[in-house]
Protein backbone atom coordinates (compact mmCIF):
# COMPACT_ATOMS: atom_id res chain seq x y z
CA UNK A 1 0.00 0.00 0.00
CA UNK A 2 1.60 3.65 -0.58
CA UNK A 3 1.11 5.95 2.28
CA UNK A 4 1.25 9.31 0.12
CA UNK A 5 4.70 9.20 -1.82
CA UNK A 6 6.08 6.45 0.31
CA UNK A 7 6.35 2.80 -0.31
CA UNK A 8 6.81 1.10 2.98
CA UNK A 9 7.16 -2.32 3.69
CA UNK A 10 3.16 -3.28 4.08
CA UNK A 11 3.12 -7.70 4.79
CA UNK A 12 2.76 -6.21 8.16
CA UNK A 13 2.29 -3.47 10.72
CA UNK A 14 2.25 -2.87 13.86
CA UNK A 15 -0.65 -0.80 16.04
CA UNK A 16 -0.46 1.20 19.36
CA UNK A 17 -2.26 -0.11 22.39
CA UNK A 18 -2.39 1.45 25.24
CA UNK A 19 -0.79 -1.32 27.35
CA UNK A 20 2.66 -3.02 27.28
CA UNK A 21 2.14 -5.97 24.71
CA UNK A 22 5.68 -7.61 24.94
CA UNK A 23 8.80 -8.06 26.88
CA UNK A 24 11.82 -7.85 23.96
CA UNK A 25 15.42 -9.05 25.54
CA UNK A 26 17.98 -7.74 22.91
CA UNK A 27 21.56 -6.86 23.46
CA UNK A 28 21.35 -7.11 27.46
CA UNK A 29 18.38 -4.41 27.38
CA UNK A 30 14.78 -4.94 27.90
CA UNK A 31 12.51 -3.35 25.76
CA UNK A 32 8.47 -3.12 26.97
CA UNK A 33 6.85 -2.60 23.40
CA UNK A 34 3.09 -1.02 23.38
CA UNK A 35 3.34 -1.74 19.66
CA UNK A 36 1.56 -4.56 18.50
CA UNK A 37 2.68 -6.62 15.19
CA UNK A 38 -0.44 -7.46 13.15
CA UNK A 39 0.76 -10.31 10.47
CA UNK A 40 -1.62 -9.00 7.77
CA UNK A 41 -1.30 -5.92 4.73
CA UNK A 42 -2.02 -2.91 5.97
CA UNK A 43 -6.01 -1.52 4.61
CA UNK A 44 -6.90 1.75 3.09
CA UNK A 45 -9.85 1.93 6.13
CA UNK A 46 -7.04 0.69 8.88
CA UNK A 47 -5.00 4.04 7.18
CA UNK A 48 -7.91 6.28 7.48
CA UNK A 49 -8.51 5.64 11.06
CA UNK A 50 -5.05 6.50 10.99
CA UNK A 51 -5.77 10.13 10.00
CA UNK A 52 -8.61 10.19 11.99
CA UNK A 53 -6.37 9.30 15.08
CA UNK A 54 -8.66 6.90 16.14
CA UNK A 55 -5.82 4.49 16.19
CA UNK A 56 -1.57 4.92 15.92
CA UNK A 57 -0.80 2.44 12.84
CA UNK A 58 3.13 2.01 12.48
CA UNK A 59 5.47 0.37 9.12
CA UNK A 60 8.54 -1.52 9.27
CA UNK A 61 11.61 0.02 8.47
CA UNK A 62 13.27 -3.34 7.81
CA UNK A 63 12.60 -6.49 5.95
CA UNK A 64 15.32 -9.43 6.21
CA UNK A 65 17.89 -6.78 7.73
CA UNK A 66 17.59 -4.11 4.60
CA UNK A 67 15.44 -0.92 4.36
CA UNK A 68 14.21 1.46 1.83
CA UNK A 69 14.42 4.23 3.82
CA UNK A 70 16.17 6.33 6.28
CA UNK A 71 14.14 8.22 8.85
CA UNK A 72 14.96 11.29 11.09
CA UNK A 73 12.14 12.23 13.27
CA UNK A 74 12.18 15.18 15.05
CA UNK A 75 10.00 16.74 18.31
CA UNK A 76 11.28 19.59 19.36
CA UNK A 77 10.18 23.54 19.79
CA UNK A 78 12.38 24.68 17.06
CA UNK A 79 10.15 22.04 14.74
CA UNK A 80 9.84 25.01 12.05
CA UNK A 81 13.77 25.79 12.15
CA UNK A 82 14.04 22.31 11.12
CA UNK A 83 12.49 21.89 7.78
CA UNK A 84 14.81 24.59 5.68
CA UNK A 85 17.59 23.37 7.84
CA UNK A 86 17.29 19.71 6.25
CA UNK A 87 16.28 21.16 2.91
CA UNK A 88 19.53 22.88 3.42
CA UNK A 89 21.90 20.45 4.42
CA UNK A 90 20.55 17.85 1.86
CA UNK A 91 21.09 19.65 -0.75
CA UNK A 92 24.87 19.97 0.84
CA UNK A 93 24.49 16.36 1.00
CA UNK A 94 23.20 15.64 -2.52
CA UNK A 95 20.45 14.02 -1.01
CA UNK A 96 17.32 14.95 -3.74
CA UNK A 97 15.41 12.02 -2.79
CA UNK A 98 13.69 12.68 0.21
CA UNK A 99 10.14 13.42 1.77
CA UNK A 100 8.94 15.29 4.48
CA UNK A 101 5.45 14.91 6.84
CA UNK A 102 4.00 16.17 9.66
CA UNK A 103 3.95 13.76 12.59
CA UNK A 104 1.26 13.50 15.07
CA UNK A 105 1.60 17.10 16.18
CA UNK A 106 2.85 20.11 15.01
CA UNK A 107 6.19 19.86 17.06
CA UNK A 108 6.78 16.42 15.24
CA UNK A 109 8.80 16.26 11.81
CA UNK A 110 9.18 12.80 9.68
CA UNK A 111 11.83 12.70 7.10
CA UNK A 112 11.90 10.17 4.75
CA UNK A 113 14.68 9.78 2.69
CA UNK A 114 14.48 7.17 0.23
CA UNK A 115 17.69 4.39 -0.14
CA UNK A 116 18.22 1.81 -2.23
CA UNK A 117 17.68 -1.59 -0.52
CA UNK A 118 20.80 -0.27 2.66
CA UNK A 119 22.04 -2.93 5.03
CA UNK A 120 21.60 -1.88 9.04
CA UNK A 121 25.02 -1.39 9.31
CA UNK A 122 25.15 1.39 6.04
CA UNK A 123 21.93 2.50 7.41
CA UNK A 124 23.83 3.47 10.51
CA UNK A 125 26.79 4.93 8.86
CA UNK A 126 24.29 7.47 6.49
CA UNK A 127 22.22 8.42 10.18
CA UNK A 128 25.18 9.21 11.71
CA UNK A 129 26.90 11.30 9.38
CA UNK A 130 23.23 13.09 8.59
CA UNK A 131 22.86 13.09 12.59
CA UNK A 132 26.09 14.71 13.00
CA UNK A 133 26.12 17.61 10.18
CA UNK A 134 22.32 19.05 12.40
CA UNK A 135 24.06 18.41 15.76
CA UNK A 136 26.24 21.75 14.31
CA UNK A 137 23.53 23.41 13.83
CA UNK A 138 20.56 22.58 16.50
CA UNK A 139 19.98 21.01 19.65
CA UNK A 140 19.33 17.14 19.75
CA UNK A 141 15.86 16.31 19.68
CA UNK A 142 15.43 13.73 16.75
CA UNK A 143 16.18 10.00 16.63
CA UNK A 144 17.21 8.57 13.73
CA UNK A 145 15.68 4.55 12.21
CA UNK A 146 16.40 2.22 11.10
CA UNK A 147 19.09 1.24 14.10
CA UNK A 148 21.05 -1.27 14.72
CA UNK A 149 20.96 -0.39 18.54
CA UNK A 150 16.96 -0.98 18.63
CA UNK A 151 15.46 -5.17 17.81
CA UNK A 152 13.19 -5.19 14.49
CA UNK A 153 10.29 -4.54 16.46
CA UNK A 154 11.47 -0.81 17.42
CA UNK A 155 12.95 -0.10 13.98
CA UNK A 156 9.30 0.87 13.18
CA UNK A 157 8.16 4.28 12.26
CA UNK A 158 4.70 5.57 12.92
CA UNK A 159 3.00 6.49 9.65
CA UNK A 160 3.04 10.49 8.47
CA UNK A 161 -0.20 11.95 8.96
CA UNK A 162 -0.06 14.75 5.93
CA UNK A 163 2.89 15.97 3.81
CA UNK A 164 4.61 19.33 4.33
Amino acid sequence: MKIFDLELFDDHYYIKRNTIVEQIQFNNRTFYAKFERINEPLTKLLFEQHLKREYTIAAPLLRDGVTNYLVIEYKGEEYQRFIPLVKHLFHTLNINDYSIFQGKSDEKIQVYIKVDQLTLEEADEQLLNISNALKTKLTKKWKSLPSSSLPEDYNIVTLPYKPL
